[in-house]
C-alpha cells in the first residue's frame, strides 16, 4: 500500500476529467434505472428494495473499491498481473460447476443476497495479463509467431471458459482485445479478414431463398465478393498491377461466358463454375508469383481460399452450432424473420420507445413504453431505450458524445504513458468500452442480434458497474504513477 505522502500525490495526479465523466455516467445510469423501473406505488429513488436503490448501493461499493485501487502502488498491478489472471481463470472454471442454472446460463456465483458474474471481473485480469506479456523484456509482437500464440492464449482462455458457462455475449467482449494487438503491430489483414467474415456470414445467411446458377443467392454473392476482394488485393495490397489486370479480365470473361450459356438455357452448376474460375486464377497467380512480392501474393491467395472455405462453413455453423434462440435472434436482426411476439419482441418495442421520443423526448418519468413495461429488461440491456424515449434524440446524442469523450480521453491517456504495461492496459480498457457501447446500442436499435451486452455504467447490475469501475480506476492509478512524486 502507498504511504501517506504518496496518497496525497496519487489523488492530485488522478486524471480529473476521466473521474468527472465516470461520476456523470454512474449517476445518470442510476437515475435512468430509476426511470426504467419506476413504480408509482413506491417512488423513492434510494429505496434499496428497488433497482435504482440497489444500483446506488453498488455505486457506493464501486466508489469504495475505486478509492482502494488508487491507494495500491502502481507497480503492484504489473508485479501480480499473471497471478491475478490465474486466480480469475480458476474462478471462471469453478463457476462452470458451482453456479446455478439461471435462464440456461451458469455464469453467476451466488453469495447469500449477492450475485456476482466473474466474467465481468475477469476483463481487468485479462487486460493486466496481456499488458504484462507485452511489457516483458524484449517482447515484440511481430518478432515471432510464439508471441502471437501467447497473446491469443491469454485472450482465448477466458472466452472458452465463459462459453462453457453458456454466456455467449460476455465471451464475445474479449474478442475486442484484437484491436490492442493491431495497435501493437498486428497486420491489418487480420482485421480486414474479420470484417470480410462478418460480411460473408450476413450475406450467406440472409439471402438463401433465391437460387442462382443452382446455388443460393447468398453464396452466389459471396463468390462474387471473393473475386472482387482477390482482384483488389492484387492491385492495392500486392501492387501486382499486371497480374491483377489479367485476373480481373479473366473473371470478367468467365462471367460473360456464363451469361452467354445461360441465355441459351444451358444449365451451369454454380459451385463447379466459381470453384473452377477461382482455382484457375489461383494457379495462374502461383505460376507468376516469383516475379512479384511472394509474401503478399501468398496472403491474397490465402484470403481467397479461406473466404471460400468460410462460406461453405456458414450454413453448417448457423444450423448446427448455434442454439435455436441464437439463430432466431440473428434472423430477426437481419430481417429474415419478424417474430414480433417472440425473439423480435424486445427489439421491436425498444425501437418503438426510442422513436416515440422524437427530438426532445417525452420528459423524465413520462415515457409510456417504459412506464407500462412494454420493453423487457429495460433496466438492464435495454436501458438505452429509456434514454431515447424520455430524453429524445438530444439526450441519446449527448450520451453518445460523452461516451466518445471518455474513449478519446482513455486513448489520450494511453498515448502519454511512459511504460508499455500502462499503454497496453489503457488500450484494453478502450477496446472493451468500444465493443460494449457499439454492440449494446446496436442491438437496442435493431442493428445487431440481442446477445446480452450491458451498456457501461448505465445498465443495472452490480457485477457490471464493479467490473467497469475496476477497469477504469486501475488505469487511473497507472496514469497517476506517471507524475507521482513520493517523498519519504
Amino acid at each position: 500500500m502507498a504511504s501517506g505522502n504518496t496518497n496525497i500525490s496519487v489523488f492530485r495526479s488522478v486524471d480529473t476529467l476521466t473521474v468527472f465523466l465516470y461520476m456523470v455516467f454512474v449517476i445518470c445510469g442510476a437515475i435512468s434505472i430509476y426511470a426504467a423501473s419506476y413504480d408509482y406505488d413506491n417512488a423513492s429513488l434510494f429505496d434499496f428494495s428497488e433497482f435504482s436503490g440497489k444500483q446506488f448501493l453498488w455505486v457506493g461499493i464501486s466508489l469504495f473499491v475505486a478509492m482502494s485501487l488508487l491507494l495500491i502502488e502502481a507497480r503492484m498491478y504489473e508485479t501480480y498481473a499473471y497471478l491475478i489472471y490465474v486466480i480469475m481463470v480458476l474462478v471462471l472454471i469453478a463457476t462452470i460447476f458451482i453456479a446455478p442454472d439461471i435462464k440456461g446460463s451458469r455464469s453467476w456465483i451466488v453469495l447469500g443476497p449477492i450475485s456476482l458474474q466473474p466474467a465481468e471481473l475477469a476483463k481487468s485480469a485479462t487486460a493486466l495479463a496481456l499488458a504484462k506479456l507485452f511489457s516483458s523484456y524484449n517482447f515484440v509482437l511481430n518478432r515471432s509467431w510464439h508471441n502471437y500464440l501467447r497473446s491469443f492464449i491469454i485472450i482465448f482462455i477466458p472466452i472458452v471458459l465463459i462459453l462453457a458457462q453458456r454466456e455467449t455475449g460476455s465471451a464475445l467482449v474479449y474478442v475486442s482485445l484484437i484491436f490492442v494487438l493491431y495497435r501493437e503491430g498486428m497486420s491489418g489483414i487480420v482485421l480486414f479478414s474479420g470484417l470480410l467474415a462478418i460480411v460473408y456470414f450476413v450475406v450467406g445467411v440472409k439471402f438463401t431463398e433465391t437460387i442462382v446458377m443452382g446455388i443460393p443467392s447468398g453464396q452466389f454473392s459471396v463468390f462474387i465478393m471473393v473475386m472482387v476482394v482477390f482482384t483488389a488485393m492484387l492491385f492495392g495490397y500486392c501492387k501486382a498491377f499486371i497480374l491483377g489486370r489479367n485476373v480481373m479480365l479473366g473473371f470478367i470473361a468467365s462471367g460473360l461466358i456464363a451469361a452467354a450459356l445461360s441465355s441459351f438455357d444451358i444449365s451451369i452448376n454454380g459451385y463447379v463454375f466459381f470453384l473452377s474460375v477461382l482455382g484457375i486464377a489461383v494457379v495462374y497467380v502461383v505460376i507468376f508469383i516469383f516475379s512479384e512480392n511472394i509474401r503478399k501474393v501468398a496472403v491474397a491467395i490465402a484470403v481467397a481460399a479461406v473466404s471460400v472455405a468460410f462460406m461453405f462453413s456458414v450454413n453448417y455453423v448457423f444450423s448446427n452450432v448455434l442454439e435455436p434462440h441464437q439463430q432466431m435472434r440473428i434472423k430477426v436482426a437481419l430481417g429474415i424473420e419478424q417474430d414480433l411476439r417472440g425473439a423480435g419482441y424486445n427489439v421491436n418495442q425498444s425501437k418503438i420507445a426510442i422513436g416515440s421520443g422524437g427530438f426532445w423526448g417525452k420528459g423524465f418519468l413520462n415515457g409510456t413504453q417504459t412506464k407500462l413495461k412494454y420493453v423487457p429488461e429495460q433496466h438492464t440491456d435495454f436501458i438505452f431505450c429509456t434514454i431515447g424515449e424520455e430524453e429524445g434524440f438530444w439526450g441519446s446524442a449527448l450520451t453518445l458524445i460523452l461516451f466518445l469523450a471518455l474513449i478519446l480521453r482513455i486513448i489520450f491517456i494511453a498515448e502519454r504513458q511512459p511504460t508499455t504495461f500502462a499503454r497496453i492496459y489503457a488500450y484494453c480498457v478502450a477496446s472493451y468500452l468500444i465493443f460494449h457501447i457499439c454492440i449494446n446500442i446496436g442491438m437496442v436499435i435493431g442493428l445487431c442480434p440481442v446477445i446480452g451486452i450491458p451498456l457501461p455504467f448505465f445498465s443495472y447490475g452490480g457485477s457490471a458497474i464493479l467490473g467497469f469501475t475496476i477497469l477504469l480506476f486501475i488505469l487511473l492509478r497507472l496514469d497517476a504513477a506517471r507524475r507521482e512524486r513520493v517523498n519519504y
